[in-house]
């Protein structure tokens, strides 16, 4: 009797022990998180990026310069911007082809004011809106013509883009004053980091909370995993799709004022191709054209590393004529590994 009694009070071999809940299982813990930081679904993206500014930065380490790294960011602002609010579309299954020509038409709107000498801030201001109003008419061609949005906006992207080339003549908007605030302060920078770029983390940020944890967020999303569905739920889709569509122009148009301050001069042929960009980054970044999710901040990353892929190409001689090729490649790439781990993980889910 007293040697049962001893043997249920020591543990027996190989018996788990019980951690204190001040030690815990420290490293099965941090592997836990390492885990689902690497599930996460703009984490191939970011690992791509990191691997390939490894890989350019090994072979020319003045790319790994931090001007050079800003530089790759600033330019990285635009098509991020307009990334973001195509992942939102993405999601629910559309693709809008106007957004370089709306990020265009802005940015020329906006130089026209100044010069004309409305006030710059206003001026600003004004782009901002225009952007929207270019998305409600996309909406508009949508609702009531009751066309696919990839086709109403593939005819906006010419009317947008003729537009600002007509306004301007074809020629640039040059000669602003560049000493106002305007210019100083959208174009400058914040403790290092270009003002742009501060706005497109933001704009994420803020729209990555939208997605996720409001009633607007899971309308968008809940249309994508099924419309059906979704209107049978009282869910408006023409209206959402609205809002959304407006919600791309008001970013294409901040992007526009941005691009203003920091060239501080207007092209009526910017942004031409930011569209495939856009769209590129954002399936990059783990948003699918099946719709039903989307990766807000993946579509900013997917941004920057299409900016880090086409900086690399100059830094290996390689012309400007293969930008294009090497960013197709790396969708296909993108969208390949993406096709396989979905296939892989829905295969080990039904087995």
């Amino acid at each position: 009797m007293s040697t049962d009694s001893t043997s249920t009070a020591a543990p027996t071999a190989g018996a788990p022990t019980q951690q204190s809940p001040a030690g815990g299982d420290r490293p099965g813990r941090r592997a836990g998180v390492l885990r689902r930081a690497l599930q996460a679904p703009a984490a191939s993206v970011v690992l791509a990026t990191v691997l390939l500014v490894g890989i350019v930065g090994a072979a020319h380490p003045t790319f790994l310069k931090p001007n050079q790294l800003l530089d790759i960011l600033q330019a990285s602002t635009y098509v991020g911007l307009l990334a973001v609010g195509m992942s939102y579309l993405v999601a629910m299954r559309e693709i809008d082809l106007s957004v370089g020509s709306q990020f265009g038409l802005c940015l020329i709107a906006t130089g026209l004011l100044i010069s004309h000498g409305v006030n710059t801030w206003l001026a600003a201001g004004i782009g901002v809106a225009a952007g929207a109003v270019l998305g409600l008419v996309n909406a508009a061609v949508v609702t009531y013509i009751r066309i696919p949005t990839i086709v109403a906006t593939l005819a906006t992207l010419s009317v947008f883009r003729g537009l600002a080339i007509a306004l301007t003549g074809g020629q640039q908007v040059v000669g602003l004053t560049v000493e106002n605030s305007f210019f100083t302060v959208l174009g400058g920078e914040v403790g290092g980091l270009p003002v742009s770029v501060i706005v497109l983390v933001v704009v994420a940020l803020v729209l990555w909370v939208v997605l996720h944890h409001t009633p607007f967020g899971y309308r968008v999303l809940a249309i994508g995993s099924n419309p059906e569905a979704a209107a049978f739920a009282g869910i408006s889709v023409a209206r959402v799709r609205m809002q959304v569509l407006v919600l791309v122009g008001a970013l294409a148009g901040v992007g526009g004022c941005l691009g203003l301050a920091y060239f501080t001069s207007g092209d009526p042929t910017i942004g031409t191709g930011f569209e495939l960009q856009a769209i590129a980054a954002a399936v990059i970044g783990g948003t699918p054209l099946r719709g039903g999710t989307a990766t807000v901040i993946g579509a900013v990353c997917g941004a920057i590393l299409l900016n880090v892929v086409a900086s690399g190409l100059t830094y290996f001689s390689i012309p400007a004529n293969w930008s294009a090729f090497a960013t197709g490649l790396v969708i296909l790439v993108a969208v390949g590994v993406d096709s396989l781990v979905r296939r892989r993980r829905e295969a080990a889910i039904r087995h």
